[in-house]
């Protein structure tokens, strides 16, 4: 059964609420980071940031002990405080269309990882696992939550309701088009009554942070053996953020290809023809509507590719997988490329806009074919984990893309 913990988070003091967490440091252009940084400088981004010109200079290890010592500096400069008590955080944040999410953020359990409780349904790549597992080891906090989801459960739900109304601390800010809550819970019985409603979860699954859940095992798989280094054995979880699976937006995560692999556009069309069903439907874009269902441009044409009942055979969880048909039948059976992790010559676009944004990338000559997938539902993403597959690289983009920076996970 699921185990979550409280923990004392390390977090922007009330003056500094409003302008401390960042999103991802990658989804900043550099123009966008420059602005941040000399807007909020005492930013979270001011941590984790290090200049370009000193990056070279400087090894991994040296990097990695800068950011540490940038945040103790935040803390001794009471930008950053600690909270004396463990708790439970319930965050909530409502985003610009209205969509609301809330959940709670909390140490998810390393031995639920290990013993396979906490679910997966994407592959890990050992280089980065090793390299984070290096970071987290030499900086000893972690503040990107991994995102977990669960069953509906109106037990744990009316739990949240409870302990919200029990809080004696709430915190309300808003950026970048979001309105953010948090409620400090550190009752002992609100905390007992979530950690017991938590036990009765068979399973979590990991929406996203694979890779953050697998280096925190690793570096408490290489701390136990390290008895001097166990302290209160925090390492034994990992910061994350626990939301209901109805919550989850889940969005089309779409390709684009730079060339036919030799082929002509009539010769590709045929190929295809071969293995799908094929439908044009004109020049305006087109998304696929419904789930077994392709959208492709190519050559000025939309159209709508489904595969043909000869072709399908012992269908699997994976193999059902639109993300995986078109792996399958198209990326690798007739353009050759073997492994999307780093063939260069595929891309990925998401957002309702993406497929317009296709078509203009063909039409300019910058790439020969796109595609078009409906986006995978939860349902699906559960089945592929409990069947312990993983999904190809991009199948999901899901929502909410959780900040850094508003509890801090120390150990």
């Amino acid at each position: 059964m699921a185990e979550i913990a409280p923990f004392k988070a390390i977090r922007p003091s009330k003056e500094h609420l409003q302008n401390f967490s960042s999103k991802s440091y990658k989804s900043y252009t550099d123009e966008e980071l420059k602005n941040t940084l000399k807007k909020n400088p005492l930013s979270f981004l001011s941590i984790i940031h290090l200049k370009k010109n000193l990056n070279k200079f400087l090894k991994k290890s040296e990097r990695y002990q800068l950011v540490k010592t940038k945040f103790e500096d935040l803390i001794a400069k009471k930008v950053l405080i600690k909270d004396t008590i463990p708790a439970f955080y319930i965050y909530e944040t409502v985003q610009a269309d209205e969509h609301l999410f809330c959940g709670i953020i909390a140490g998810a359990s390393v031995k639920d990882y290990k013993n396979n409780l906490i679910k997966k349904h994407e592959a890990t790549i050992t280089k980065r696992e090793n390299t984070f597992k290096t970071y987290l080891k030499t900086v000893r906090f972690n503040a990107a939550p991994v995102l977990l989801t669960f069953p509906d459960d109106p037990i744990i739900e009316k739990a949240i309701q409870t302990a919200k109304r029990n809080a004696q601390e709430t915190n309300t800010w808003s950026n970048e088009n979001e309105t953010h809550k948090i409620w400090c819970i550190n009752n002992v019985s609100d905390i007992n009554i979530l950690t017991d409603a938590f036990g009765k979860i068979s399973s979590l699954y990991i929406a996203d942070g694979h890779h953050r859940s697998a280096s925190s095992a690793l570096l408490a798989a290489e701390i136990d053996t390290d008895i001097s280094a166990q302290k209160e054995k925090a390492y034994t979880h990992f910061l994350s953020y626990l939301i209901p699976e109805k919550q989850l937006k889940i969005f089309d995560y779409n390709r684009i290809i730079k060339n036919l692999n030799g082929l002509t556009n009539e010769e590709f069309l045929d190929k295809i023809n071969i293995m799908f069903n094929v439908e044009r439907k004109g020049t305006q874009p087109y998304y696929s509507s419904r789930k077994h269902e392709i959208s492709m441009y190519l050559s000025g044409n939309f159209y709508s590719l489904s595969l043909r009942n000869s072709i399908k055979k012992n269908e699997t969880a994976i193999s059902q997988l639109d993300t995986q048909i078109l792996q399958t039948h198209v990326l690798k059976a007739i353009l050759g490329i073997k492994n999307e992790r780093n063939d260069k010559r595929i891309s990925y676009i998401k957002g309702k806009d993406s497929m317009s944004q296709i078509k203009t990338a063909i039409d300019n000559g910058d790439h020969a074919v796109g595609f078009g997938l409906f986006p995978i539902q939860i349902k699906e993403l559960k089945s592929i984990a409990d069947s312990g597959a993983v999904m190809p690289p991009k199948s999901t983009y899901i929502y909410p893309k959780l900040r850094s920076g508003i509890t801090i996970y120390e150990f």
